[in-house]
């Protein structure tokens, strides 16, 4: 409780607009925004532009913020939302296929517990730019496959299939992980 009222104070002098503050809020997420936005883009380059970005938006809209709110969700949506707004620039979606017929399968949750979360992203690494997008939008941040098709302007039943392909890939590089973590 204490932490939030802490975390409302801080926020309370960023509406303000005091630099000092909003100083203290950027160390404060810094790690947070990163580690969201690495996600989503290739490089830590990209990751660290997307991340400022995300948080120059965070100042000039924190009016808006309503206190009562948890600040974490509405911070990573804004990451999210900034991060997609620069693979964007990168890479387009307009094109993507209507993708079907793929066969889900099961990963073996005795592996997964042996892998720590910097291995599964660096297994992630190697996925293509959709399928890991679509995995972090869908497994990670919760978005709707509905969502996930606005957001990034493909079909609904391309987004399962990104989500199926991915895990399918995931799957084939954990069998692969697993002969080293045995």
């Amino acid at each position: 409780m204490r932490e939030k009222q802490g975390l409302n104070e801080l926020i309370s002098y960023c509406k303000q607009g005091n630099l000092r503050y909003q100083e203290l809020l950027y160390k404060q997420f810094y790690g947070y925004a990163l580690g969201i936005c690495i996600r989503y883009l290739n490089n830590r380059d990209d990751a660290l532009e997307a991340a400022n970005d995300s948080f120059i938006k965070v100042f000039k809209s924190i009016g808006s913020f309503n206190e009562e709110n948890d600040f974490k969700p509405w911070f990573r949506k804004i990451l999210v939302n900034t991060s997609l707004d620069h693979k964007r620039k990168s890479m387009r979606f307009s094109e993507a296929l209507e993708l079907t017929d793929t066969i889900p399968q099961s990963i073996h949750t005795s592996v997964i517990d042996k892998l720590s979360a910097q291995d599964i992203l660096a297994l992630m690494k190697h996925l293509n730019e959709l399928q890991r997008t679509v995995f972090n939008l869908y497994e990670i941040d919760g978005y709707s496959h509905k969502e996930i098709s606005s957001m990034l302007n493909i079909p609904e039943s391309s987004s399962r299939t990104y989500l199926t392909r991915a895990k399918q890939a995931l799957q084939q590089l954990l069998a692969t992980h697993s002969i080293y973590t045995r």
